[in-house]
């Protein structure tokens, strides 16, 4: 039934490439580490609820080993101008040579893992971690970078239909691109001003704090949406509807209310055959597993409920591009 309401959901997998500019090894280590524990236990988590989810996930982390990796790197790089942003800038040079013996940068045998899934979605976050509105980069360097992401999805036998990008730096430019490769769809930013996709130099205190705010109090809307409502061209825009962020002891107080607002935005659509499109980063759950798993339980405890009342049902991004393009052939 293809006006179902539905809850989608994608994680954004990226281990340490993410973080480069801002948080390292000594700081968010642990994250990371955990997140390989955390990201086995959401396999069984979504399997027990019968949920399904998109794992946007980095093309270096494809790679079994560091030989393999230098392999697949695009002969046209980024050259940002905040240098700290490239991995390409020295950073190879001191990641392990395998998974093995570096957790942080490899996670081929995690990869296999996922696949153990066949309902789940691989989809890309780009081959480097790669940051579409950053100055010094251009269309020539994207392309080449999504061509290495498929080259080395396609060596494990992984197709890509679906793309995340970094950071949520959408660029309406880099479409074609992603359509020729073959993406179907991609996931947007949730109209709202403190979410618009920009770049890191654009993004400012004052807009995380109403994200921060907005994640606890309803201020901006439920952000669910109608398939009819998803502009009819290829790559398909699903947009996210609401960040689930991780447990916090600072402010475990508000948990009640940060609950609250995603299970009222999922009844929201469930009532009017909407989607709702939640994400996470699987290294979000690396530290207070059994808190952030508790949280996660509940939500997907209501999903069943609102399976069960309304037909809501849960998606990967691929599925519903799939759907809007049946719908569009009728």
């Amino acid at each position: 039934m293809i006006n179902q309401g539905k809850l989608v959901i994608s994680l954004d997998f990226e281990l340490l490439w993410g973080m480069r500019d801002k948080r390292t090894i000594a700081s968010y280590g642990e994250n990371i580490l955990g997140a390989r524990s955390a990201t086995l236990k959401m396999l069984e988590v979504f399997n027990q609820f019968n949920a399904v989810a998109t794992f946007a996930t980095v093309g270096f982390l494809f790679a079994d080993t560091k030989e393999e990796l230098l392999k697949f790197l695009p002969e046209s790089k980024p050259k940002y101008d905040d240098k700290n942003l490239s991995p390409y800038n020295g950073h190879l040079d001191s990641i392990g040579e395998s998974e093995n013996v570096d957790n942080y940068h490899y996670a081929f045998n995690l990869i296999k893992e996922i696949q153990k899934y066949p309902k789940q979605e691989m989809a890309s976050h780009t081959f480097c971690h790669y940051y579409c509105l950053e100055n010094g980069q251009d269309i020539i360097d994207f392309k080449q970078d999504m061509e290495a992401a498929f080259k080395i999805a396609e060596k494990n036998n992984i197709k890509l239909e679906s793309l995340v990008f970094p950071r949520n730096q959408y660029n309406k430019e880099y479409l074609n691109v992603c359509k020729n490769l073959g993406i179907t769809s991609y996931r947007g930013n949730e109209k709202v001003w403190f979410n618009k996709a920009e770049s890191g130099q654009d993004e400012t205190l004052f807009k995380r704090a109403f994200r921060l705010l907005d994640s606890y109090i309803n201020i901006s809307g439920h952000h669910s949406f109608s398939i009819d409502s998803i502009e009819k061209t290829v790559p398909y825009n699903i947009p996210s509807s609401r960040f689930l962020r991780a447990y916090s002891p600072k402010l475990k107080s508000l948990d009640g209310l940060k609950l609250k607002r995603i299970l009222k935005g999922m009844t929201h659509a469930a009532k009017n055959n909407e989607i709702f499109h939640l994400w996470w980063h699987p290294h979000n759950f690396g530290s207070f597993q059994n808190e952030n798993f508790e949280f996660l339980e509940k939500i997907l405890k209501h999903y069943e409920f609102l399976n069960s009342k309304y037909g809501f049902t849960s998606a990967t991004m691929k599925e519903v591009a799939s759907e809007i393009k049946e719908k569009d052939n009728e």
